[in-house]
């Protein structure tokens, strides 16, 4: 299979029917589906439903579960309500008859205004027979609304999808309901055949008003088209496009991408596609019509073996002229379609949520908060006085939702960090000075002391001493007062200023400021690091670094330049070894929007607080990255996933689909296997417990919007393989001598496994928005002595590089297979 890492397109191709053997493709006479699907993948295409069954555990008289397939979006499937009330769960299994590879399911709300049955808590599972159905593919929870809702997950041989709902998204009853349930796959991701042998050719072809040959057709490029004669001579319909494979090939679909450029002339409508042997006779597959819109078209038939296949466009969709053109014509075969290997790491599953995870926290608990805005699709107009959060548990596969209004505190775009209790605080935002916490143990926020200065966008740390620093973030109030430092001392609850720590070292001239006197991007997301006496060192996203003191009233002083980067805004920085003060920092753009990302990549060390860090330019990334996620491993690789090559908010174009691995042994980057959801702007990710990443978010850009992306992926690494694919056994923490570590009293500790065990670290739990997190750092501890399994182990005492909290302790087989962390405390 061809890894595809960037795909730039997202669109639904029509409904079709089947019909014998010469197969007849129609547009659906029913109502069609709405076009602001949450959540789809890239470049999904709907399969067709002619000839399938389905089944639901109930349904009432009159709302049978042939409607979630009947292609109108007036009937529904409703489970029984009268004269009795089925019980949760429910669950509704669709056969297609044939094995499809799956990338996705949409589900649409009953449309007539009633919300009851609607799809709240779900898990989807799939099976080639049946019988056998394994993990969910997906799982989570839906918001209570009647937009059609998807789900996207990797590409996954099936016949059968079976939906089960846990529970009614408002609560109101034991029922579920759907209007309509799409099965989706992505042709290009495992169906698409190489094109790089092919010879085309048309029957016309424009090149005096355009270069409009066949070749660009199959050119990969959606900026070129094929086009046929307008200049001096209209040439006549039908038109012909034939492809020559040199050898046959066993083909059973088509995918059409009419003309990108803005201009509809050419788009095709009524078609016929044709093969042949020998390139002389030919024989009819299928006839249809394609509806007059840019959208990729697809059509599949009977798995055909031949050398030469023709596209006949028989009339022009708009009746506007007998021209004909295409931007892309793909064959088909599924038959290519083979699963990547577990070696380059694995997705899924895929959990749903009630918003786009803008934010995200991993609590010392295990869960992940995540939060958006004050509405579950937008930030925009904020009444300033709630946010819709989630809590994702590991342990139960579960989403819960909340509103949360007592704080009076939009938190969209806030600062976020950790403190040594484990409490999540999060600051300004939409509500610019407010602040809250949330405490893992009482579930529950609790409105703090404000900030002086308005922020949004402000990068935040928890300090060595257990305070708080917050520096930038004009991003709500942009223009007037320049947003120096402050600290937060959670003993009085207060904020102070720092008049000392000038943000005006670390703007990064943004091309949105005008000077330092109108500053609305120059100081957003700042690379924070807490270190040894109070010192707060910056590595980035602008390419000066500098040192801040958070002493008296606080100072700053140059640390350098990044080496010959450029400002990187939106990038990332990961300190993946804080014992010996190593940074990664890679990708960004010189300005936060409009800007190409760049694939720099460089380790910065540091030493003493103030001193002059070194700083090392290594080999680049694969791929340019902007609005990327970067998280450190407990094997000390970093793992970056999603981001842009062009940064745009709100934008899935030049979306980089395949993450990377960065080893710090031999400085290289290794790409991995491909999501394909893309995860821009607003997009977050998490190391969790078990090893696996938590790779969510994207879009919160509007209802409707196509970019939300209401969901997360879980990323399982190489390390959780064999080098046959197989899952590794994780090796056992089965004793630790204490949970709870103290830096001024004895640090050191003992940790029993199951097997032998070659390395231990430490990984802080961590808190993300806006590509930045302060909190993750990784520590490789010392191992001071060996008794059989039982291992003696010493954390750095400096709580600058041991920051205290809460962290995650991983034990490495001589594989380099990693344990499910256990959780300690770290304490002064």
């Amino acid at each position: 299979m061809v890894r595809i890492c960037r795909v730039l397109a997202l669109s639904f191709v029509l409904l079709i029917e089947f019909h014998a053997d010469i197969r007849t493709a129609a547009v659906t006479a029913a109502t069609p589906l709405p076009a602001n699907p949450v959540s789809a993948p890239a470049n999904a295409v709907s399969l067709s439903h002619t000839g399938w069954t389905v089944v639901a555990d109930s349904a009432q008289p009159g709302n049978e579960a042939k409607y979630a397939l009947d292609g109108d979006t007036g009937t529904f499937w409703l489970t029984e309500w009268n004269p009795t009330k089925a019980p949760m769960p429910h669950n509704i299994t669709i056969d297609m008859k044939v094995n499809y590879i799956v990338h996705g399911i949409c589900y649409l709300p009953r449309q007539d205004g009633i919300g009851n049955g609607s799809f709240g808590g779900h898990a989807i599972y799939l099976s080639t027979d049946g019988k056998t159905w394994g993990s969910p593919v997906a799982k989570g929870t839906w918001l209570d609304d009647e937009n059609l809702k998807c789900t996207s997950f990797s590409g996954t041989i099936a016949r059968y999808v079976l939906c089960v709902i846990l529970f009614e998204a408002g609560n109101r009853g034991p029922w579920a309901s759907a209007a309509e349930i799409q099965v989706l796959t992505v042709p290009s991701l495992g169906y698409s055949l190489p094109r790089t042998t092919w010879v085309v050719k048309a029957d016309s072809a424009e090149t005096i008003g355009m270069a409009g040959q066949a070749q660009n057709a199959c050119d990969g490029d959606q900026t070129t088209l094929w086009h046929t004669q307008y200049t001096n001579t209209l040439s006549p319909l039908p038109h012909t496009f034939t492809i020559d494979q040199k050898t046959p090939v066993s083909v059973d679909g088509l995918m059409y991408l009419p003309r990108q450029d803005g201009n509809a002339n050419g788009r095709i409508g009524n078609f016929t596609v044709e093969y042949s042997t020998d390139g002389a006779n030919w024989k009819t597959l299928v006839t249809g019509q394609w509806a007059d819109d840019a959208t990729l078209k697809s059509i599949t038939f009977t798995d055909t073996t031949a050398r030469y296949f023709c596209l006949v466009s028989k009339t022009e969709a708009g009746n506007r002229g007998p021209w004909t053109s295409a931007a892309e014509i793909y064959l088909l075969s599924s038959k290519t379609f083979t699963a990547p290997s577990n070696t380059l790491g694995k997705w899924g599953p895929t959990i749903d949520f009630p918003t786009v995870p803008v934010a995200a926290a991993c609590l010392n608990n295990g869960q992940v908060m995540i939060w958006s805005a004050y509405s579950p699709y937008d930030y925009v107009g904020s009444p300033s006085n709630q946010t819709i959060t989630a809590i994702y548990d590991q342990t139960t596969g579960q989403v819960s939702e909340a509103t949360i209004t007592h704080t009076n505190h939009d938190m969209f775009c806030s600062g976020t960090s950790l403190d040594f209790q484990g409490r999540l605080f999060v600051t300004g935002g939409n509500s610019g000075q407010m602040t809250s916490m949330y405490g893992p143990i009482q579930s529950t926020w609790s409105a703090m002391g404000q900030t002086i200065l308005p922020r949004g966008y402000q990068a935040q740390a928890t300090l060595s001493d257990g305070r708080i620093f917050v520096i930038g973030g004009s991003w709500t109030y942009p223009g007037g007062t320049l947003r120096n430092g402050e600290i937060y001392d959670p003993s009085t609850n207060t904020w102070t200023l720092l008049p000392g720590c000038l943000v005006a070292p670390m703007l990064t001239n943004d091309t949105q400021d005008y000077d330092e006197t109108d500053i609305y991007r120059s100081d957003n997301h700042a690379w924070l690091f807490s270190w040894k006496n109070g010192y707060v060192f910056q590595a980035g996203p602008s390419k000066a670094m500098n040192w801040y003191s958070t002493k008296g009233s606080g100072s700053q002083s140059s640390a350098g330049s990044r080496a010959s980067d450029t400002n990187s805004m939106c990038g990332n920085a990961v300190m993946y070894d804080a014992t010996n003060g190593k940074i990664l920092t890679v990708g960004g753009s010189p300005d936060y929007q409009d800007s190409y990302a760049t694939k720099n990549a460089h380790i910065i060390t540091i030493t003493t607080g103030g001193a002059l860090p070194t700083v090392t330019t290594i080999n680049s990334m694969s791929y340019a990255r902007a609005f990327a996620n970067a998280v450190v491993l407990p094997d000390g690789k970093v793992f970056i996933t999603g981001g842009q090559a062009y940064a745009v908010p709100f934008s899935d174009d030049t979306s980089v689909f395949c993450p990377e691995l960065w080893d710090p042994t031999t400085g290289k980057f290794t790409t991995l296997n491909a999501n394909n959801i893309p995860r821009n702007y607003h997009s977050v990710a998490l190391l969790l417990p078990d090893g696996t990443v938590f790779s969510g978010g994207s879009g919160l850009c509007g209802d409707p919007c196509n970019n939300n992306h209401m969901n997360a992926e879980i990323f399982c690494p190489p390390y959780l393989f064999y080098s046959n694919g197989t899952r590794a056994v994780q090796p056992i923490i089965t004793a630790i001598s204490k949970i709870i570590v103290s830096l001024s009293g004895n640090p050191t500790f003992t940790v029993t496994m199951n097997r032998a065990t070659s390395t231990f670290s430490l990984i802080r739990f961590g808190s993300t928005t806006h590509t930045v997190n302060t909190d993750q750092r990784r520590i490789p501890l010392t191992l001071t002595s060996t008794n059989g399994l039982t291992y003696t182990l010493t954390c750095p005492t400096d709580p600058g590089i041991t920051l205290p909290g809460y962290w995650m302790l991983f034990a490495l087989d001589t594989s380099g297979v990693p344990s499910v962390a256990k959780t300690m405390q770290i304490t002064l």
